[in-house]
């Protein structure tokens, strides 16, 4: 039996299957041309902090931001909040009362981020992060209420938004372009815990060469799953990450909720069948 949470008994759903992968070669083209046209973003650099890392990689030689920030002295936070786009709405008498980075009231921006980069050595998983479609915190990532992709995304990845739209979602909370760099690796990390969410939180994810290098552990580091599929869901409540590469990769991340058909098709193909029972005659 598998240690993976999984979905339905399995490691991760393929979805090359189930939706069309025609369109997937124009995105890969599409998403190279568009990338160096957009700003990107740093992102992954305090998930030991959040306390979302595998256990056994928080003591790893990576630096992570919250626990460099945590640290600072009034002089140091100064420092940092300078290069912040407002630094007049922070208050240096209460510097340790802050709290800096993803899902915090203060995002860094580029320069704060390069500036802890530099400085401190801090480790930024994936520097080439966009957003498609935003989502503000990560306990929204799953609504659509009141969200759309944005104008940029629209104009510059035209293809991808199209393709992304005719996904069978109900409505799309969060969808952002991973970008990692070459011999660079992604935090093995779960973005929630198993037992927490009622049901598997629902995503589809987009890797056209399949050469991500995406990989699912479980919770004991005992079983590890390579993903080398095209289209994906896997279940976030196992431990997941990227093996390092000689080269840049990505993937597109969409996080919403399916349409109930798309549900029972896929519970139908992928779901384990039930035992029944003989009855002697």
């Amino acid at each position: 039996m598998s240690k993976l949470v999984g979905i339905w008994g399995n490691p991760y759903i393929d979805l090359e299957s189930v939706l069309d992968t025609s369109p997937l070669d124009d995105i890969d083209e599409e998403v190279c041309y568009g990338l160096p046209q957009v700003e990107v973003s740093y992102t992954g650099g305090s998930l030991k902090w959040l306390g979302v890392a595998a256990p056994w990689v928080v003591e790893d030689e990576y630096v992570d931001l919250g626990h460099v920030i945590e640290e600072f002295s009034r002089e140091e936070f100064e420092k940092l909040v300078s290069l912040a786009d407002d630094p007049s709405i922070f208050d240096a008498a209460r510097y340790q009362e802050y709290e800096f980075g993803d899902e915090t009231d203060h995002p860094l921006n580029r320069k704060q981020m390069l500036y802890l980069k530099y400085t401190y050595g801090v480790y930024f998983p994936w520097k080439a992060a966009y957003h498609l479609l935003e989502n503000v915190r990560w306990e929204d990532k799953h609504s659509g209420a009141g969200k759309d992709f944005s104008e940029e995304a629209k104009r510059v990845f035209p293809k991808t938004v199209a393709y992304i739209k005719s996904l069978p979602f109900r409505e799309i909370g969060r969808c952002v372009i991973f970008g990692i760099e070459a011999n660079d690796h992604a935090t093995l990390h779960r973005d929630s815990e198993p037992g927490k969410d009622l049901g598997i939180p629902q995503c589809i994810n987009i890797c056209p060469r399949a050469d991500k290098e995406f990989y699912l552990c479980d919770a004991d580091d005992d079983e590890v799953v390579q993903v080398q599929s095209r289209l994906f869901w896997f279940n976030d409540m196992d431990y997941h990450g990227v093996d390092p590469a000689p080269y840049f990769r990505y993937s597109i991340r969409i996080d919403g909720m399916f349409e109930p058909s798309f549900v029972e098709e896929l519970q139908n193909k992928f779901g384990r069948k039930r035992r029944t029972r003989r009855h002697p005659v």
